[in-house]
């Protein structure tokens, strides 16, 4: 299981540049902004949703500065309705808390389940900041890399727009 400490090492052994910042637990944007770490534009929000049976998850990487319109989203991915998923869900494909989601989770999602889309916002950003999976540190890391971890762990991605 991917926790704290596992992702800094994995980054490390993979040679990933990175930026580590500790700081107290945060569980919205809000809270993000008030420590005052960083451009929001390169802070990711990340949505775990489900699909309207609960056979589909999905794992939506957008800058904290925009809204998700759930109903607008499930259209434009071509989805139908979307809701967040459940703790209990978010624990068993990601083994993560709320509050702590990050596209990190996916290398605890064994059963490779969960399909990403991701901000192109971020495409071509110097670095993009997420949770290494827990909600007392950010990690910044370039956005190719962050991409590159998802691709080898196979889980399907797709890089889209949101508005």
């Amino acid at each position: 299981m991917f926790g704290k400490q596992e992702i800094k090492s994995f980054l490390e052994e993979k040679n990933i540049p990175f930026e580590w910042v500790e700081h107290k637990a945060v569980f919205t944007i809000e809270e993000m902004e008030e420590l005052g770490l960083e451009s929001m534009d390169e802070i990711a929000k990340n949505l775990f949703l489900r699909d309207q049976k609960g056979k589909r998850h999905f794992l939506i990487v957008i800058r904290a500065d925009k809204q998700a319109n759930l109903k607008e989203l499930g259209e434009k991915l071509g989805i139908g309705k979307l809701s967040f998923a459940s703790e209990e869900r978010l624990e068993k494909y990601l083994g993560l808390k709320k509050g702590a989601v990050s596209p990190l989770g996916i290398l605890n999602d064994e059963s490779i389940a969960v399909e990403v889309f991701f901000d192109e916002d971020f495409c071509g950003l110097e670095k993009i900041g997420v949770h290494p999976n827990e909600n007392t540190a950010s990690v910044y890391l370039p956005p190719d890399d962050l991409l590159n971890i998802i691709r080898e762990h196979g889980n399907p991605l797709a890089i889209v727009s949101f508005t």
